[in-house]
């Protein structure tokens, strides 16, 4: 370790990360509780600089929420709906379409960013109608769609294997997989937050499945709820050991969980959100854990807030998501879910690192600065 990478008052575990050497889910656990905020944010900007430099990047994105029907009751979401409620929805081919026009046609968005609930009654082929559709009228579009829990889900109601459902969607014209579903593996938090979804281990088994048939994917955690420190750092370690076999993902988002309109809330197991502390503690330990082997780390300016955003391009992120035209599943938890690539653009340079718009897949399109 170089002299001038040490830091006076560090836990053994930051200078460990400040050597370059890979931490342990204990090294993970100590930074969570013990490290300094402050010097952690300044290893992980310093891991950040020396992976990826000084370009902040964010993509064209449209997100497009197909059904708001789910069979899933998961407490920690405000946006599903059982389907006999006056504002359940699910749309159709042509409406699908048309929005994909005002995406692509009048946003200039390179991505469609596709989710929706676990609807209960669509088959196989509403999806792969879907999928063709939108190639026929936009052949060079990214179509993102159908995260890991919604491909395990569609292939239980199919009665189709994972594979087979993802091998269909992608002849109809699948790119990527968005990293939604994960929200925390660990048992012992999952089983509070979510009802009716796959497991940590059937996510993670998905997620290689797509990865194995040429598929990249993001991948998530949602944080801020009743999770312990461990089982953040149980997450983020079962990331990277999937990440280091498939290579399959783009980038690690971590999502700040939104309280409002969720059960959570209304039953009184989650009374306020996350300190902005501890939203930056994440991101930066999230950088430290994955060095080396998954170098970008995506803030969501949707659920963390513009101004905290930028405050996270400090603690290790280098990436801004995209401008999430259209997102239904924040804004349903009450977060402000609009903007541009010139505002992201300016919120970039307000912090004197150089904007760029991206692809999906990291690919730079063109810098802003």
């Amino acid at each position: 370790m170089q002299k001038s990478d040490t830091v006076a008052g560090g836990t053994p575990a930051l200078e460990k990360a400040l050597a370059g050497e890979e931490l342990s889910y204990s090294d993970g656990v100590q930074l969570m509780k013990e490290e300094n905020l402050f010097l952690l944010g300044a290893a992980a900007d310093k891991a950040r600089q020396k992976l990826c430099g000084d370009v902040v990047t964010f993509v064209a994105s449209y997100y497009l929420n197909y059904t708001n029907v789910c069979a899933a009751s998961c407490p920690l979401c405000a946006f599903y709906r059982k389907g006999n409620e006056n504002d359940a929805y699910t749309l159709s081919t042509e409406q699908i379409v048309a929005r994909s026009k005002i995406a692509v046609g009048q946003l200039g968005a390179t991505e469609l960013h596709i989710v929706g609930g676990f609807h209960p009654k669509l088959g196989l082929d509403y999806y792969e109608k879907m999928m063709k559709a939108i190639k026929a009228e936009f052949p060079k579009v990214t179509i993102k769609a159908f995260t890991p829990a919604e491909i395990f889900f569609i292939a239980r109601l199919t009665k189709n294997s994972v594979k087979e459902v993802l091998s269909r969607l992608k002849a109809a014209g699948l790119d990527s997989l968005p990293g939604g579903g994960a929200e925390i593996f660990h048992k012992d938090t999952r089983k509070q937050i979510v009802i009716g979804k796959c497991s940590g281990e059937e996510w993670l088994d998905t997620a290689r499945q797509a990865h194995e048939l040429g598929l990249r994917s993001n991948c998530t955690m949602l944080f801020g709820h009743v999770e312990k420190p461990e089982h953040i750092i149980d997450h983020v370690i079962r990331i990277r050991d999937l990440h280091k076999k498939t290579k399959g993902f783009t980038t690690f988002i971590p999502l700040k969980f939104s309280l409002e309109n969720t059960e959570l809330e209304q039953k009184g197991l989650v009374t306020a959100e996350s300190p902005s502390t501890y939203d930056l503690r994440v991101v930066a330990v999230s950088r430290l854990l994955l060095a080396n082997v998954l170098n970008n780390i995506s803030v969501y300016w949707v659920a963390l807030g513009k101004k905290v955003a930028q405050v996270a391009l400090s603690y290790g992120g280098n990436d801004m998501v995209g401008t999430a035209f259209s997102e239904e599943i924040f804004k349903a938890a009450g977060k402000e879910t609009g903007t541009s690539t010139q505002e992201l653009a300016s919120l970039i340079k307000e912090i004197k690192r150089i904007p760029a718009q991206r692809d999906t897949f990291f690919n730079i399109i063109r810098r802003l600065d």
